[in-house]
């Protein structure tokens, strides 16, 4: 049914949302989007689902959008520009939605949108050594359509220490910044995952689901005005100089401008 992700549901209705595209660290290609978007929805709708576990194959947990993606960006107009944001914009609020328990089963890097996709999670447990960014302003451009979900997760002011400036941090700052709740080995992993599963076993399902919602709406506000705003400033980006600057740098293989 799907190309660039996989689904696997244990007996207890315990869902592996599987993130299958390991050859392009887990990139956010619009297939892959599409197919999230259907899978947020396929799993909210499933009675027998009790829990998902968000995770992905090989080195990297998500490294962001795509490069073939990027590719068609640059040369699009704005009305392109901004049809393909919300499709990401919409992608990331079904799983923000999801009226099940969602825990990412970081095992590996996140950049970009990989970090919207870890702040769309009710919890994440993270692999020591994992490496992770908002990488966007190297581009030229800005962590737009990502940044209500990644705002309402570590705070205005944790936020701004890596919201802008594009530099890594490792795992342990990640969970300073409350982007993980832990950190553990690699090989400990699975057992961590596993304890944030085992209490919503034993919880009612319509319960978790509004205590859920609950929580969601006494939280920052992510409305479609807010959602439509940010796709209007990353269209704005796409439009400056700068960004034209830093995207053609990157396929070049050479320093921007004002590096």
């Amino acid at each position: 049914m799907f190309e660039t992700i996989r689904i696997d549901t244990d007996p207890r209705g315990v869902a592996t949302l599987t993130l299958a595209r390991a050859e392009k660290h887990n990139s956010l290609s619009a297939t892959m989007i599409a197919e999230l978007t259907a899978a947020a929805e396929q799993l909210g709708a499933d009675p027998a689902v009790r829990v998902v576990i968000l995770t992905g194959e090989g080195a990297s947990f998500c490294a962001g959008g795509d490069l073939d993606w990027m590719r068609a960006q640059f040369t699009a107009d704005r009305a392109t520009r901004i049809a393909e944001a919300r499709k990401l914009a919409v992608m990331l609020q079904a799983l923000n939605e999801l009226p099940k328990p969602l825990i990412g089963r970081v095992q590996g890097q996140a950049f970009g949108g990989g970090i919207g996709m870890m702040s769309v999670c009710d919890v994440c447990i993270a692999v020591d050594g994992a490496k992770f960014g908002l990488t966007e302003t190297r581009l030229g451009l800005i962590p737009a359509t990502i940044s209500p979900y990644v705002v309402a997760r570590m705070g205005e002011g944790k936020a701004r220490r890596v919201f802008m400036s594009a530099r890594l941090f490792d795992a342990a700052e990640a969970r300073d910044l409350d982007l993980v709740a832990r950190v553990v080995a690699a090989e400990e992993l699975g057992v961590a995952v596993e304890r944030e599963v085992k209490p919503y076993l034993a919880a009612a399902p319509g319960a978790v689901a509004r205590a859920k919602a609950l929580a969601r709406s006494l939280g920052t506000p992510i409305t479609e005005a807010v959602i439509a705003a940010t796709i209007e400033r990353l269209a704005d980006c796409w439009e400056d100089p700068e960004a034209h600057e830093g995207i053609s740098a990157f396929f070049d293989k050479r320093k921007p401008a004002w590096s």
